[in-house]
């Protein structure tokens, strides 16, 4: 017999009729005169009530239907008695797939999310990981519809790459090398020509360059895809390997970029909330109880936007009037998370677009103002998250690109294939890059980036 996932069980009403539901046990309370057992596929947060009569199943099979275990129902579709439900289903035979111990550490009892990322393999059969997997999932989706309907091509930048984007220099190393037995030259240099490039190489911290090249032929275009930074941070909002979402648009300007961030972020917010009620409602109930308030705020006003240095100056006068920050505050300055979250939270209370950066604290390729001194950079700052998107208009300028490559002493070598499009039909370009993992921390409400992705890679942590 065909099965039928449990999402679509919940929704027939066509009693009488007999159905196969496959899946893994909830809870199982037995009686003697019946059983109910919550069953579970993954395929919604609810689970669907199968009554079983003890009597017309094997003692021994039902003795091994505890917590995890995987079983095949058939039974009878019928109207539920209980409340909570409208289905459920009385069985008339039950396979068992997969037997479960006492020591599964999945138990119905409490787990603390640390312990829960020990056992990061088995964690996504709880009903809080299985809420944020098909959150997740559906944030994929809502970023491609969105980008296809604005007519953005999906372009494929590479993982491996010989660029440091971001100028850090903290990536990791690809290489087939031998790393017991390495050649060097006389100065203790590495010779990398037996290596399988033939040169340094190592995972993109990001798409960025590559998808500037795709805007300059493609017009729009957008990158979605993991990224790897090789950054000893121990903090609830940084994974050495995350997914990232770039778009890149030929022909915009700082307010259009901003337009863009804007609209694509309510987009996405407001897709979770049409099309993942039910997750939305339980995490509300069990993580974070103003998480679906919070999310409709976020929809239904407009973001503030303001300079750097007016944010600056609001800091100072919080200062003024007796406000602490751990990390002082002064222009010039990387601003903390805290201090991104008091503008979002405390002083505006909704999202902000900050612009108009110091240059010394961004990127190289960010567009120069007229006054010499900051960058047409553009972060967007969320509640509880911080930063949650970076981007910029992007200096189109032969001249004034090559000044800070030199300046920052960023080798040309490495920079030719980028600079070329500074050289052959320069055009106004600018992006931002979207970690999609800080989205999926706001629409969950979860509070620590390592429960959002369902394997984790941190300092030390590589496992599953």
């Amino acid at each position: 017999m065909k099965r039928t996932k449990v999402v679509d069980v919940l929704k027939l009403n066509d009693f009488g009729t007999e159905v196969n539901v496959k899946g893994w046990v909830r809870t199982h309370r037995s009686s003697k005169a019946v059983d109910f057992i919550a069953l579970n596929d993954g395929s919604t947060i609810k689970n669907v009530q199968i009554v079983v009569d003890p009597t017309k199943i094997d003692e021994n099979t039902l003795k091994q239907v505890t917590t995890g275990a995987c079983i095949s129902v058939v039974g009878e579709l019928v109207e539920s008695q209980g409340a909570g439900q409208s289905v459920e289903i009385q069985c008339r035979s039950l396979e068992l797939y997969g037997t479960c111990g006492s020591d599964y550490p999945m138990q119905k009892k409490g787990q603390s999310f640390e312990a829960m990322r020990k056992n990061a393999h088995l964690r996504l059969r709880t009903n809080t990981f299985g809420a944020v997997m098909r959150i997740r999932h559906n944030m994929a989706i809502a970023i491609h519809k969105y980008f296809h309907e604005h007519g953005f091509f999906y372009f494929h930048s590479p993982l491996i790459t010989a660029s440091d984007c971001e100028g850090a220099g903290q990536m990791f190393q690809v290489t087939t090398k031998n790393l017991y037995d390495l050649k060097k030259d006389e100065q203790g240099k590495i010779i990398y020509d037996d290596d399988f490039f033939g040169q340094p190489t190592s995972l993109t911290v990001s798409g960025q360059l590559e998808g500037e090249l795709g805007a300059t032929a493609l017009g729009a275009i957008y990158t979605f895809g993991p990224t790897f930074r090789a950054e000893n941070s121990n903090t609830p909002r940084h994974l050495a390997e995350f997914w990232m979402i770039e778009p890149e648009v030929a022909f915009i300007d700082l307010n259009d970029l901003m337009d863009l961030e804007e609209d694509f972020i309510k987009y996405c917010v407001q897709w979770a909330l049409d099309n993942c009620q039910d997750d939305l409602e339980f995490l509300n109930k069990m993580i974070d109880k103003t998480l679906i308030e919070r999310l409709q705020s976020v929809v239904k006003g407009s973001f503030e936007r303001l300079t750097y240095t007016r944010g600056i100056e609001i800091l100072q006068d919080a200062v003024k009037n007796g406000h602490k920050f751990e990390f002082p505050v002064s222009w010039g300055m990387d601003l903390a998370s805290e201090h991104e979250r008091y503008l979002v939270e405390e002083y505006f209370k909704r999202p902000v677009i900050m612009t108009d950066y110091p240059k010394e604290i961004k990127a190289f390729y960010m567009k120069l103002n007229e006054d010499g001194k900051t960058v047409q950079g553009t972060d967007v700052l969320f509640p509880q998250i911080g930063e949650i998107i970076g981007g910029s208009v992007r200096e189109e300028s032969y001249d004034k690109l090559m000044k800070e490559i030199k300046d920052r002493n960023i080798p040309e070598k490495d920079m030719w294939w980028y600079v070329d499009t500074r050289r052959y039909g320069t055009c106004p370009h600018g992006g931002f890059g979207l970690g999609f993992e800080r989205l999926i921390l706001f629409v969950t409400g979860m509070q620590n980036i390592r429960d959002v992705i369902p394997f984790p890679r941190t300092p030390k942590s590589a496992e599953f």
